[in-house]
Protein backbone atom coordinates (compact mmCIF):
# COMPACT_ATOMS: atom_id res chain seq x y z
CA UNK A 1 0.00 0.00 0.00
CA UNK A 2 1.43 3.39 -1.35
CA UNK A 3 1.02 6.29 1.59
CA UNK A 4 1.90 9.02 -0.18
CA UNK A 5 -0.76 9.21 -2.42
CA UNK A 6 -2.68 10.31 1.04
CA UNK A 7 -0.35 13.71 0.75
CA UNK A 8 -0.53 16.20 -1.38
CA UNK A 9 2.96 16.79 -2.40
CA UNK A 10 5.74 14.85 0.01
CA UNK A 11 7.95 17.47 1.30
CA UNK A 12 10.45 14.70 2.68
CA UNK A 13 11.02 12.46 0.05
CA UNK A 14 14.85 14.13 -0.22
CA UNK A 15 15.28 13.73 3.44
CA UNK A 16 13.90 10.13 3.37
CA UNK A 17 16.52 9.27 0.87
CA UNK A 18 19.53 11.36 2.54
CA UNK A 19 18.54 9.26 6.01
CA UNK A 20 20.83 6.35 6.59
CA UNK A 21 19.98 2.92 5.76
CA UNK A 22 19.05 0.03 8.36
CA UNK A 23 21.69 -2.32 8.08
CA UNK A 24 20.87 -5.59 6.23
CA UNK A 25 20.97 -8.21 9.16
CA UNK A 26 23.93 -10.53 9.15
CA UNK A 27 23.17 -13.86 7.40
CA UNK A 28 24.05 -16.42 10.19
CA UNK A 29 22.56 -20.07 9.99
CA UNK A 30 19.58 -20.61 12.21
CA UNK A 31 20.55 -22.21 15.37
CA UNK A 32 18.06 -25.28 16.20
CA UNK A 33 15.02 -24.35 17.74
CA UNK A 34 15.00 -20.84 16.36
CA UNK A 35 12.31 -19.72 14.96
CA UNK A 36 13.98 -18.25 11.65
CA UNK A 37 11.06 -17.45 9.94
CA UNK A 38 9.29 -15.92 12.55
CA UNK A 39 12.52 -13.68 13.75
CA UNK A 40 12.70 -12.71 9.67
CA UNK A 41 9.12 -11.63 9.80
CA UNK A 42 9.53 -9.74 12.85
CA UNK A 43 12.25 -7.71 11.42
CA UNK A 44 10.31 -7.09 7.77
CA UNK A 45 7.50 -5.97 9.96
CA UNK A 46 9.83 -3.41 11.94
CA UNK A 47 11.65 -1.90 8.64
CA UNK A 48 7.87 -1.74 7.35
CA UNK A 49 7.13 0.59 10.72
CA UNK A 50 10.06 2.45 10.29
CA UNK A 51 9.00 2.91 6.49
CA UNK A 52 5.71 4.40 6.89
CA UNK A 53 7.04 6.97 9.66
CA UNK A 54 9.42 8.41 7.51
CA UNK A 55 7.17 8.89 4.88
CA UNK A 56 5.00 10.84 7.55
CA UNK A 57 8.15 13.05 8.51
CA UNK A 58 8.69 11.23 11.81
CA UNK A 59 11.77 9.35 12.99
CA UNK A 60 11.97 6.42 13.06
CA UNK A 61 11.77 3.92 16.62
CA UNK A 62 15.82 2.54 15.73
CA UNK A 63 16.97 6.32 15.59
CA UNK A 64 14.02 7.40 17.89
CA UNK A 65 15.98 5.58 20.75
CA UNK A 66 19.75 4.52 19.27
CA UNK A 67 20.75 7.59 17.43
CA UNK A 68 21.53 10.78 19.55
CA UNK A 69 21.85 13.07 15.98
CA UNK A 70 18.13 12.74 15.56
CA UNK A 71 17.38 13.70 18.92
CA UNK A 72 18.39 16.99 18.06
CA UNK A 73 16.25 16.95 14.77
CA UNK A 74 14.38 20.33 15.07
CA UNK A 75 10.13 19.85 14.44
CA UNK A 76 9.12 22.24 11.94
CA UNK A 77 4.89 23.05 10.60
CA UNK A 78 3.92 23.80 6.60
CA UNK A 79 1.29 25.73 6.31
CA UNK A 80 -0.38 25.89 2.88
CA UNK A 81 -2.05 28.81 1.64
CA UNK A 82 -3.51 30.34 -1.66
CA UNK A 83 -0.36 32.98 -1.82
CA UNK A 84 2.11 30.71 -0.04
CA UNK A 85 3.90 28.12 1.78
CA UNK A 86 4.46 29.25 5.40
CA UNK A 87 7.12 26.64 6.78
CA UNK A 88 7.98 27.17 10.80
CA UNK A 89 11.15 25.28 12.49
CA UNK A 90 11.75 24.95 16.24
CA UNK A 91 14.52 25.57 17.15
CA UNK A 92 14.88 26.56 20.70
CA UNK A 93 18.49 26.87 21.78
CA UNK A 94 19.73 27.52 19.04
CA UNK A 95 21.26 31.19 17.92
CA UNK A 96 20.70 32.68 14.70
CA UNK A 97 23.99 32.71 13.71
CA UNK A 98 23.97 29.17 13.89
CA UNK A 99 21.83 28.24 11.21
CA UNK A 100 22.02 27.87 7.51
CA UNK A 101 19.49 27.99 4.99
CA UNK A 102 20.02 27.32 1.32
CA UNK A 103 18.52 26.47 -2.04
CA UNK A 104 19.85 23.47 -3.64
CA UNK A 105 17.63 23.24 -7.35
CA UNK A 106 13.85 22.82 -5.43
CA UNK A 107 15.19 21.32 -2.32
CA UNK A 108 15.18 23.27 0.76
CA UNK A 109 18.01 22.35 2.86
CA UNK A 110 17.90 23.58 7.30
CA UNK A 111 21.12 23.04 8.92
CA UNK A 112 22.45 24.12 11.98
CA UNK A 113 24.06 23.42 15.38
CA UNK A 114 22.54 23.45 18.78
CA UNK A 115 25.81 24.42 21.40
CA UNK A 116 24.26 24.53 24.85
CA UNK A 117 25.56 24.66 28.46
CA UNK A 118 24.00 25.19 31.71
CA UNK A 119 25.57 25.67 34.82
CA UNK A 120 24.37 25.27 38.06
CA UNK A 121 26.57 26.25 41.59
CA UNK A 122 24.87 25.29 45.42
CA UNK A 123 26.96 25.23 48.14
CA UNK A 124 28.84 22.16 47.88
CA UNK A 125 29.16 21.52 43.73
CA UNK A 126 28.75 22.57 40.92
CA UNK A 127 26.90 20.95 38.12
CA UNK A 128 27.51 21.76 34.30
CA UNK A 129 25.51 20.11 31.61
CA UNK A 130 26.29 20.35 27.65
CA UNK A 131 24.21 20.04 24.67
CA UNK A 132 25.98 19.78 21.41
CA UNK A 133 24.61 18.32 18.13
CA UNK A 134 23.99 19.60 14.28
CA UNK A 135 21.01 18.78 12.61
CA UNK A 136 19.77 18.86 9.15
CA UNK A 137 15.92 18.98 7.35
CA UNK A 138 15.99 18.71 3.68
CA UNK A 139 12.17 20.07 2.04
CA UNK A 140 11.57 19.21 -1.50
CA UNK A 141 9.59 22.05 -2.73
CA UNK A 142 6.32 21.78 -4.90
CA UNK A 143 6.29 22.87 -8.83
CA UNK A 144 4.64 25.88 -7.68
CA UNK A 145 7.01 27.32 -5.55
CA UNK A 146 8.53 30.76 -6.57
CA UNK A 147 12.44 29.68 -5.10
CA UNK A 148 13.61 33.25 -6.27
CA UNK A 149 11.32 34.74 -3.69
CA UNK A 150 11.80 32.78 -0.35
CA UNK A 151 12.19 34.75 2.45
CA UNK A 152 13.09 33.84 6.40
CA UNK A 153 13.32 35.30 9.48
CA UNK A 154 13.87 34.07 12.87
CA UNK A 155 12.88 35.17 16.33
CA UNK A 156 12.27 33.84 19.88
CA UNK A 157 14.31 30.03 18.61
CA UNK A 158 11.53 29.58 15.43
CA UNK A 159 13.23 30.11 11.65
CA UNK A 160 9.97 31.26 9.23
CA UNK A 161 10.55 30.83 5.95
CA UNK A 162 7.80 32.06 3.26
CA UNK A 163 8.07 30.37 0.12
CA UNK A 164 5.75 32.12 -2.39
CA UNK A 165 3.37 30.37 -4.64
CA UNK A 166 3.36 30.88 -8.38
CA UNK A 167 -0.20 29.64 -8.85
CA UNK A 168 0.54 28.52 -12.31
CA UNK A 169 0.60 24.88 -11.51
CA UNK A 170 -3.08 25.04 -9.18
CA UNK A 171 -4.61 24.44 -12.84
CA UNK A 172 -3.36 21.09 -12.54
CA UNK A 173 -6.74 19.51 -10.65
CA UNK A 174 -9.83 19.47 -12.52
CA UNK A 175 -13.20 18.41 -12.45
CA UNK A 176 -13.78 15.11 -15.00
CA UNK A 177 -17.50 15.70 -16.11
CA UNK A 178 -19.30 12.35 -15.61
CA UNK A 179 -21.11 11.54 -18.40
Amino acid sequence: MNLQKFSPWNWFKSEAADAPAAAPPAETQPRRGELSPLLGMHQELDRWRDNVMRQFGMPSFESRFGDMPMLLRPHLDIAERDQEYVITVEVPGVEEKDVKLTLDDQRLVIEGEKRQESTTKEERYQRVERAYGSFRRVLDLPADAKVEDIKASFANGVLTVTVPRSGEVKAARREIPIQ
